[in-house]
């Protein structure tokens, strides 16, 4: 036991399998392999010509493969991200990476298949109510049929991601995982040097940053290379499928339009002056100064509360939250606490950051923290139980069906802050807590739609800049220094080290373009509790209803009955316009 945060749960894998080297995990890989043989032998080359109720039965089977596919897979990597650092976990985790690849190998042609059936064919064969019932899953499956290669090729790429893109990506994060950050006497991992950058003493947070930077600063070469060759890998797979540009393919898979992300980011920057522009002259007038360095970004305001949250206080701070607007959620929201769903502690070598796996709906999903106390891990544990509830509610919809496009992720994420930070505002005792607290919220906003809009467009930058041959270190932290001065504005002033904190951001490496899904939810969520806050009535039940359908249905379906629209370019500034709204208040203040 921590005897500061108390009882620190840990994840309890035996839900998905005994252990690695356990008989039951033996069992389902020559199960899987053995289906998968079967479906091949069964159905290959066969997928157009049958009927509706025929491929009805072959995406049942699809179906339960894909739930055994995925119960493997989630093992192995929730197994690997509790100690990233150590060899032998990392090598069963790519061992079974290979195998299953190897596996879905034989699986690959279904969806290569189905993309030959005419729509007109495909139509007809959807009256059948066996296969009616997949019908989302079809549509979205099909989005991809212009951009599909040979089957021969198709069937190459898929075999050789494993020594490809995912090596590379397995890189960066056992790379990240073994970095120690010297400060004071000690070495801290990087959640641990990261949380320095929010302490109350300004020396702490100075050596905190240039230890982070000089570190980074001294790995640059390979992460630069990690770079450079996933996006040049990503550049030929792009010309070859004939994307239009670097997005493209994000923007598919997340089933929204390139307007629609064009006039979220459009709005973004358009609004950086009166956001965080403006916001962050305010903080640095609360200091006394003119300009604050880099480090001082997150640095709390002398009212803030810097106490250590146990974590049986942030469970009851969260779910308390929770129950106020939907007792059912919250029901929900405990299943995750004193079940072995959570992994809490900051530990050497365990995956940075904050994560909720879904794994599969036959099982349940995970949540991943890296616990520390503080007000922003709070936050931190509402977003991602967030996560996890629309996880439990959308899991009704199968394996094929569950899986909610990035955009719409991450709006359980955030709502669930803004329940957790409307709570706390309103227990606020006094006019300097809540000045505190506001100002909270809005850095944590501005984290989530300025910041990630100004990472969306470095992106955007280096993507296009790769294209005219391999970009040096300097070259990719020149770019970086330009986004962050033109998002974060004139408060600010930034040292040399500054220029490779892109360095371990690992959405670049993951999910190239995904950052935008960030500020996509914030400002959906703004939109969708101001909707709460002036129709309160039957909300509930229709927010519910939205985390159910999971991947079922799209954004313009899932908002309209809030009466919100994501495609008008005024939805955005709606959004934009709460974070404004909490800043007027500040300035008042």
């Amino acid at each position: 036991m921590n005897v500061v945060l108390g009882d620190l749960p840990i994840w309890n894998l035996a839900d998905l399998y005994s252990s690695p080297g356990g008989t039951d995990l033996a069992a389902d890989l020559k199960r899987a392999a053995v289906e998968a043989e079967a479906f091949a032998r069964d159905y290959e080359g066969r997928i157009v010509g049958l009927g509706g109720k025929a491929l009805g039965a072959a995406v049942v089977r699809l179906e339960a493969m894909s739930d055994l596919l995925g119960r493997i897979g989630s093992y192995a990597q929730l197994y690997s991200a509790q100690d990233l650092s150590d060899p032998e976990r990392n090598r069963f985790s790519q061992d079974i990476s290979e195998k299953l690849n190897d596996i879905g190998s034989k699986l690959l042609f279904f969806r290569l298949e189905i993309n030959k059936i005419e729509d007109a064919d495909l139509a007809e064969k959807l009256k059948a109510p066996e296969l009616a019932k997949y019908g989302p899953w079809l549509r979205d499956a099909r989005l991809f049929r212009s951009h599909q290669l040979s089957d021969e090729l198709e069937k190459f790429q898929h075999d050789q991601s494993v020594v490809g893109s995912s090596a590379w990506s397995r890189l960066f994060d056992e790379t990240i995982a073994r970095l120690r950050y010297p400060f004071g006497n000690e070495m801290l991992s990087e959640p641990q040097i990261l949380d320095r950058l929010s302490n109350k003493d300004a020396a702490v947070r100075k050596e905190a940053a240039k230890s982070f930077g000089k570190v980074q600063g001294d790995n640059i070469a390979v992460f630069s290379l990690i770079t450079n060759t996933l996006i040049k890998d990503k550049e030929i797979d792009d010309r070859w499928r004939k994307y239009a540009r670097p997005q493209s393919f994000r923007n598919l898979a997340n089933v929204v339009e390139d307007e629609v992300v064009d006039a979220l980011a459009a709005s973004v920057k358009a609004a950086y002056p009166k956001l965080a522009h403006r916001y962050y002259k305010l903080k640095a007038k609360w200091f006394g100064v003119e300009t604050m360095p880099y480090w001082d970004r997150n640095a709390p305001l002398p009212e803030h509360d810097d106490r250590t949250i146990p974590w049986p206080e942030a469970e009851k701070i969260v779910l308390d939250a929770y129950n106020a607007f939907s007792p059912e959620l919250a029901d929900v929201g405990r299943k995750f606490f004193g079940t072995g769903w959570i992994d809490a502690p900051a530990r050497p070598g365990k995956s940075p950051g904050a994560f909720a796996h879904p794994t599969v709906p036959s099982a349940h999903p995970y949540l991943l923290l890296n616990y520390q106390g503080k007000v922003r891990d709070v936050m931190t544990l509402a977003h991602e139980l967030g996560h996890g509830v629309h996880q439990v509610l959308a899991a009704k919809q199968g394996p094929l069906m569950a899986d909610t496009p990035l955009t719409l992720a991450e709006t359980a994420s955030v709502f669930g802050e803004m329940l957790t930070f409307q709570s706390l505002l309103k227990t606020a005792p006094d006019k300097a807590t809540r000045k505190a607290m506001l100002a909270g919220k809005v850095e944590d906003m501005l984290n989530t739609v300025v910041r990630q809009i100004a990472f969306y467009d470095f992106e955007c930058r280096i993507h296009m800049a790769r294209r005219e041959g391999e970009l040096t270190p300097d070259a990719i932290g020149e770019i970086w220094m330009a986004v962050q001065k033109e998002s974060l504005g004139p408060a600010f002033t930034f040292d040399d080290e500054y220029k490779h904190y892109w360095s371990y951001i690992g959405h670049f490496i993951h999910s190239p373009f995904y950052v935008y899904a960030y500020a996509f939810g914030d400002c959906l969520v703004n939109s969708l509790y101001a909707a709460y806050q002036a129709r309160p009535d039957g909300f509930q039940e229709k927010y519910l209803d939205m985390l159910r359908s999971g991947g079922v249905k799209r954004h313009k379906e899932l908002l309209a009955p809030f009466g919100l629209d994501a495609s008008d370019p005024a939805f955005w500034d709606k959004g934009l316009d709460v974070i404004s709204g909490f800043i007027d208040e500040l300035e008042k203040l």
